[in-house]
């Protein structure tokens, strides 16, 4: 059964609203301090990479309107792959600077995407 992919997108738009509500009111030295901030949202980094990889495969032409698709399936290989050379500061930036802009792109491909 081919995967929906409203569901990839809907992964995205969960992960990233879970993700702005830890990192709200904490600054970059409180997320490198507090483990279990740290994995929540590389966990949640994770989950957006996946849903991204099973968009490109399931609808390549909805993945292409995401403009950094490709960045964000990289990220989330070296997140699982390179887990010790994680640049703290690479996912501070990628937090609090991409992902409000990808949640906006989620939000129009989804609302294009509803009947």
């Amino acid at each position: 059964m081919p995967h929906d992919p409203r569901k990839s997108l809907e992964d995205i738009r969960h992960a990233v609203r879970l993700t702005s509500q830890f990192v709200s009111g904490r600054s970059f030295s409180s997320f490198v301090a507090d483990e279990l901030l740290h994995a929540a949202i590389e966990r949640e980094l994770t989950i957006i990479g996946e849903a991204m990889v099973r968009l490109k495969k399931t609808a390549p032409t909805i993945a292409d309107q995401i403009s950094e698709c490709r960045q964000i399936i990289a990220f989330r290989n070296v997140l699982i792959h390179g887990y010790d050379i994680v640049d703290d500061t690479v996912v501070w930036d990628v937090v609090t600077n991409h992902l409000p802009v990808l949640g906006q792109r989620v939000e129009q491909l989804l609302a294009a995407l509803t009947p």
